[in-house]
Parts: C-alpha cells; sequence; structure tokens
C-alpha cells in the first residue's frame, strides 16, 4: 500500500481508503475517489499538484490531500 503521491506518471492503482475527517471524505468522494476505483496518474511533477484520470475524467489534486489516499499499485 502506498499514497497516491507516489505513483509515477503513466502507472495504474487502485483506491484502497482514504484518511481524513469527515468534510476531506466528502470533497474527495464527490472528486470520485472512493475504495475499489482505478486511477490512473497522468502528470506527476516534483512540486506540482497531480493529474490524475478516473471514472473518465482528468482530476487535479493537491499533492498534500494525495498523501491521505492509500492506493495499491496495479501491475
Amino acid at each position: 500500500m502506498i499514497s497516491l503521491d507516489i505513483l509515477k506518471t503513466g502507472q495504474l492503482g487502485v483506491v484502497l481508503d482514504i484518511n481524513g475527517g469527515d468534510e476531506f471524505l466528502s470533497k474527495v468522494s464527490s472528486m470520485g475517489f472512493t475504495p475499489n476505483v482505478e486511477v490512473a496518474m497522468v502528470q506527476n511533477h516534483k512540486k506540482a499538484p497531480l493529474i490524475v484520470y478516473l471514472r473518465d475524467s482528468e482530476i487535479i489534486i493537491d499533492r498534500n490531500q494525495a498523501k491521505r489516499i492509500d492506493i495499491r499499485r496495479k501491475e
């Protein structure tokens, strides 16, 4: 298990868990981040926000928020 911000550009993963309070859970859930959803990392540069593809949409997410989303790398 790793956090979303560790996934490299072009890699796939599956959301396992989301760590945070109700407000954070509501926010990322509305963006499409829920358990068992497949994600593809579109862009992960060192300090920039991440661009992730999930549920037929590209989502921009802050790196600090991505650190709170646990995923499993998909080979």
